[in-house]
């Protein structure tokens, strides 16, 4: 995630990223049902960690985060750059693993 302009240091990036994180992780920890989601910022780049054990309390803290974020980037014209997007998991079971889709198509996002 960074600002429009590609011109544009990673060290500006950062500072003009940092206050919406700020207002997102308050709006997050607002809502009725608290989203569990963390956010780990360098550069121009950013993550969302939920640590959750169930894969569907964590897909739906994921697709909350990122919606919040991304009506929190459309006034300042910042983008959400979904090439750059993935997930982790790591799951404790040791049997055969097969995690399901996180679906962000209706927030204009891909599905991974």
């Amino acid at each position: 995630m960074w600002v429009r302009d590609q011109l544009s240091s990673p060290i500006l990036s950062a500072l003009y990223i940092t206050p919406i994180f700020h207002i997102f992780e308050k709006r997050t920890s607002s809502l009725l049902s608290s989203i569990s989601v963390s956010t780990l910022s360098f550069i121009d780049n950013s993550f969302f960690i939920s640590q959750e054990k169930s894969y569907k309390k964590s897909n739906a803290n994921l697709f909350c985060s990122y919606s919040v974020i991304s009506s929190l980037f459309k006034p300042f014209s910042f983008m959400v750059e979904h090439n750059k997007l993935e997930i982790f998991h790591f799951p404790r079971v040791t049997k055969n693993f097969d995690p399901p889709f996180l679906d962000l198509r209706s927030l204009g996002g891909p599905l991974l």
